[in-house]
């Protein structure tokens, strides 16, 4: 696949998810009275919200590598500083799931993003191009967040 192709699907998807999250947030009002479960909502949003920026400006960046990579570098400092904060102020409140348990992956992850953003040369050493390994990464958040997601709901529906 044409890695521009790639990361206009990922980036249509992802804008797409966050829009679906807000007819799904505005149907459940029960969701935003508790703090900690406003904060997990929020959570799901900022999860497709993040890489769709990523992916956006992937596109516009092009060949232009300083473009994408300042759009990567912000946002996995954000995906990392919003995650952890998300993942000490809903302790106690989070969904019991496996991956809820394991959250602390998805701040690993951007810190990945982020190494590939700040030395793109080390993705050779995966014989990919920057853009290829940071896609595999955006891969990986789209399907945790996916999951998250999944955890999140199901377990909001059970109280």
């Amino acid at each position: 696949m044409d890695i521009n192709t790639f990361y206009a699907v990922t980036s249509a998807t992802c804008f797409t998810l966050v829009g679906l999250w807000w007819s799904v947030v505005k149907d459940k009002t029960e969701w935003l009275k508790d703090e900690a479960t406003r904060r997990l909502a929020g959570g799901v949003y900022a999860s497709f919200l993040i890489p769709a920026l990523m992916s956006l400006g992937a596109q516009v960046g092009g060949e232009v590598r300083l473009v994408w990579q300042l759009v990567f570098i912000l946002a996995s400092l954000i995906g990392i500083i919003s995650t952890t904060r998300l993942i000490l102020a809903t302790r106690k409140a989070s969904p019991r799931g496996a991956f809820s348990r394991n959250r602390w992956l998805v701040p690993l992850l951007y810190v990945f993003v982020l190494w590939f953003a700040l030395f793109p040369g080390t993705a050779a050493i995966l014989g990919l191009q920057p853009l290829q390994v940071e896609g595999l990464l955006l891969c990986i958040l789209i399907l945790i967040a996916h999951i998250l997601t999944w955890e999140f709901m199901t377990s909001q529906a059970q109280k």
